[in-house]
């Protein structure tokens, strides 16, 4: 089973038909697909929203955790604990990278434009405004805060082999948020890879780009989980 954690922080995985993409061909490839709606999300009142300011990756990961334990026993067996993967893209891909800093639950990853350092990432952004209800202060006034949530932080942890990807002109997750992160695992001997999309943005939009972030991803869980 793959978990995908959604992007936001604020936002929230709804029903909907996977008609096309990643989602479809993993699901074609015969995996379950969780994805949850984690602390920090919307749908579920207002207090449940606010309920990682200051937390980023500590409450939402006990979810997605708590979650995935109530979707293999809902399945009855069906889930092979031992062959889970996660995924995600912005905070979902911050999610995919703090997850396998603090559990070697997932013997899989797959980050898309995430963040693995909130102390540089706050220099880095085009949108850092929207940092400062969530952390409380800026960076400068506050370091510990922005520290104690970063992957980076927490590196040597990692045992999870990941993919990670990104858009050569993202400034909402810029570039060397995963070339730090991929750097970092491919010095302490981590299986791991990196694709920087020439010309994209935080969203990647080129067709082409598209059937190779969705093709290798695929097979970076197939090779890993199968």
């Amino acid at each position: 089973m793959v978990t995908i954690v959604h992007g936001g922080p604020s936002g929230a995985s709804v029903p909907r038909f996977v008609g096309r993409g990643m989602q479809r061909d993993l699901l074609n490839e015969g995996y379950y697909l969780f994805l949850p709606n984690p602390r920090g999300s919307f749908g579920q009142g207002e207090a449940f929203t606010l309920a990682n300011v200051k937390d980023f990756g500590y409450g939402d990961l006990r979810d997605d955790l708590a979650g995935i334990d109530a979707v293999e026993a809902l399945t009855g067996g069906a889930i092979d604990d031992e062959r889970l993967g996660i995924a995600g893209g912005s905070y979902g891909g911050f999610m995919t990278m703090w997850a396998v800093t603090q559990t070697n639950r997932f013997k899989a990853a797959v980050a898309g434009a995430g963040i693995s350092d909130w102390i540089s990432y706050y220099g880095e952004n085009g949108i850092d405004e929207w940092m400062i209800p969530f952390f409380g202060a800026s960076v400068y006034d506050n370091p510990a805060v922005y520290r104690k949530s970063s992957p980076i932080e927490f590196i040597k942890n990692v045992k999870t082999p990941t993919f990670a990807y990104v858009g050569e002109f993202d400034v909402e997750c810029p570039a060397p948020q995963s070339l730090e992160f991929w750097h970092a695992l491919e010095t302490l001997g981590v299986p791991t890879q990196l694709v920087i999309y020439p010309g994209e943005g935080h969203h990647v939009r080129a067709p082409a780009h598209i059937a190779d972030i969705t093709r290798r991803t695929v097979a970076w869980f197939d090779k890993y989980l199968k």
